[in-house]
């Protein structure tokens, strides 16, 4: 079968709505995908204040965003349709929506987008709420992409997202197994930003500092790395937990940013331990795949690192998304208890359709 879908999804770095365009076809059981167009459609300076504000709105206010954004998304999905070409190929949409409030332990979680207004926009069947019915069962909610990974890239034996946060996944004694790592992107740019960078553009800040040998070690004997997972970060451990430690260190931005990479690479190579040991490659996908200098200190923390193209790199997110929804469509498995936590494997999503 052959499913041609657009992937949408939003990050909360609010760098812009990722349109994701793909073949995804299976047969016997396996996957392949074509990423047939992607953008990133960047939001203005009223959605950026719009979606970050959006927690604090009263209920009545929050509902009227939902709608709004919903429509939103629906213009940019038809603007993005029209733009290539793409009349008459979509199936269905698969949509992420913005992340709001995500509190798995009250078994609540919120996206803005509302799923029938793209569908009332595009005229096309929508997937939504891919969290919802995972977090109602107990779980986490998160990490959400390991089980469309691990169908698209079966033959790798760990696959490492170096998004926000970093998390693994692999295949452990028949069962598919993943976690949140650390904090990533989220701390390595909110560092760069002191310098009044958006990024640290191929690690070169980080190149120039020199590791702090104490602050490696107070970050590496942080609690979580002790817990046991299935486990999952908030971009508040993040904030409230590891800048503050950081910055509480008397060393260089770069030192810091330095040390940071260090602790990355050094916790990447503890999970893959964790999870199976030595051996197998290790794939690597997400914004920070494109820091070689992280990619370098990963490599020399012993693992064997491959990465997939350019624009499977860039739009993983969105082509993921685009599989977890196509599972929801053939109502198959899409959340795994073995990653989430949750009471038992559930079909998660719900499906809008004219």
């Amino acid at each position: 079968m052959v499913y041609n879908v657009i992937g949408v999804t939003s990050g909360s770095s609010l760098d812009g709505l990722d349109l994701v365009f793909v073949g995804l076809t299976e047969v016997r059981g396996k996957w392949t995908y074509e990423i047939k167009a992607a953008e990133r459609k960047a939001y203005t300076e009223d959605w950026k204040e719009k979606l970050s504000n959006a927690a604090n709105l009263p209920a009545r206010d929050y509902f009227l965003l939902h709608s709004e954004y919903g429509h939103y998304i629906g213009q940019a999905v038809n603007d993005f349709i029209a733009t290539h070409g793409f009349d008459h190929q979509v199936h269905f949409i698969t949509t992420h929506g913005h992340t709001v409030f995500h509190m798995p332990s009250q078994k609540m979680t919120a996206q803005l987008g509302d799923g029938a207004a793209i569908t009332a926009v595009t005229g096309l069947s929508v997937i939504s709420d891919l969290r919802a019915m995972d977090v109602a069962l107990g779980g986490k909610g998160a990490p959400l992409l390991p089980v469309a990974e691990q169908l698209l890239f079966p033959n790798l034996a760990y696959r490492v997202n170096l998004g926000e946060n970093a998390t693994i996944s692999a295949q452990k004694d028949g069962e598919l197994v993943a976690f949140d790592v650390c904090p990533c992107n989220y701390v390595l740019d909110a560092l760069a930003e002191t310098l009044g960078r958006a990024y640290d553009e191929d690690g070169k800040l980080a190149a120039g500092g020199v590791t702090d040998q104490q602050l490696l070690d107070a970050l590496n004997g942080l609690s979580y790395y002790a817990q046991p997972y299935p486990k999952t970060l908030t971009n508040k451990f993040g904030t409230t937990t590891v800048l503050p430690l950081i910055q509480g260190h008397q060393l260089s931005t770069q030192g810091k940013l330095n040390t940071y990479t260090k602790h990355i690479a050094a916790q990447i190579a503890k999970a893959v331990n964790l999870i199976g040991g030595e051996g197998g490659e290790v794939l690597l996908t997400g914004g920070g795949a494109h820091n070689s200098y992280l990619v370098e200190a990963i490599k020399a923390s012993g693992l064997k690192v491959t990465q997939p193209d350019e624009q499977t790199l860039t739009f993983r997110t969105g082509l993921m998304i685009a599989l977890l929804g196509t599972l929801r469509w053939r109502q198959e498995t899409n959340a795994f208890a073995s990653v989430t936590g949750a009471d038992r494997d559930s079909v998660g999503g719900a499906l809008w359709s004219n």
